[in-house]
């Protein structure tokens, strides 16, 4: 299979089970991580030239045969009427993750097809199209699913630079500022292995000039944040021994669906209930690994983790069934 890029990679993670018809809040916000990955890879690329303490990049740029779709609908708006930019790397990342809706959709488009062409990402019914609620309505739904092990490769190989002992590559180094600024490194990283994240993104910090002047810069809105979440990582970062004198913060975004799944008969037994679970994911195409059985078991579904809860709704007739709710890591 072939080998993707800086942007390519992370796009994986941030758009996985996200809705690929709407422009969603948690989805935008991915958006904009994923349009400064663009001007990220393409600096790693060498394709600026570094003039005091500044980038240069030509408009000439846009003529090369070998850069991609996506790096055009990012780089074509910024340039507009001008021959070159020379800007520092705050305003070119500003500027990309900046852009307007219709280049944010035009941008989803270049990369999502960029990585359907590969067989590395797919439209699947969506999961909350399993939900009695949603079924009753007759909504279609539809969101994307990663390949599941180019999806496990890109997350074990960040885990094995980061955790691990050694230098840390420039990709790694930015995938962990990308994952900060999309609100999702918590969907990566468990909570065990955020302290030695928030441990190495310090000494990446006081160490490292590129780290320095890229962990610096925040390019996430905080309309699209949520905000308790947001407060409550940041009370968390200050109980870390990189919580004083440096502003860490981790935003959070409340991708969480619950999915209530009803079954068939009244007052099911665990494995009636896991059974009719089973049934509804794979009439809708979703592809799932049961890691843990149980009262509560644990499934993996496209790429996500969920518990899978035992739950009554009320009502006239009491309606038995199953609520999958996202499991943190």
């Amino acid at each position: 299979m072939r080998e993707l890029k800086l942007s390519q990679n992370f796009s994986m993670i941030a758009l996985n089970a996200q809705d690929s018809v709407n422009m969603t809040t948690i989805k935008k916000v991915s958006l904009h991580a994923i349009a400064a990955a663009v001007v990220l890879e393409s600096y790693l690329d060498g394709y600026f030239e570094e003039v005091d303490g500044k980038l240069v990049l030509n408009k000439s740029f846009l003529d090369d045969p070998n850069i991609t779709l996506y790096q055009e609908t990012i780089f074509k708006p910024l340039f507009n009427k001008k021959e070159y930019i020379r800007e520092d790397l705050k305003w070119w990342l500003y500027k990309s993750s900046n852009l307007s809706r219709k280049h944010l959709k035009a941008l989803e488009i270049a990369m999502s097809d960029s990585l359907k062409g590969y067989d590395y990402m797919e439209e699947i019914p969506n999961l909350l199209g399993c939900d009695m609620y949603y079924q009753t309505a007759g909504l279609s739904l539809k969101e994307y699913r990663s390949n599941g092990n180019e999806y496990s490769r890109i997350i074990e190989g960040l885990k094995a630079d980061v955790l691990e002992e050694g230098e840390i590559s420039d990709e790694s180094i930015i995938m962990l500022w990308l994952l900060r600024e999309s609100g999702c490194i918590q969907d990566v990283f468990s909570k065990v292995d955020l302290e030695i994240v928030y441990k190495n993104m310090y000494n990446l910090f006081i160490n490292n000039r590129f780290s320095k002047e890229l962990y610096n810069i925040h390019i996430y809105h905080g309309i699209e944040i949520a905000a308790k979440s947001f407060l409550r990582m940041k009370k968390n970062a200050i109980k870390t021994p990189i919580g004083t004198g440096f502003n860490f913060i981790f935003p959070v975004l409340e991708r969480s669906q619950s999915i209530f799944i009803d079954t068939e008969e009244w007052f099911p037994n665990s494995r009636e209930r896991f059974d009719s679970v089973k049934k509804r994911l794979e009439e809708n195409g979703h592809i799932y690994t049961i890691v843990r059985l149980g009262d509560v078991p644990l499934i993996k579904i496209d790429n996500v983790l969920y518990e899978a809860i035992p739950e009554a709704v009320r009502g006239r007739v009491p309606i038995h069934g199953v609520r999958l709710r996202r499991y943190p890591i």
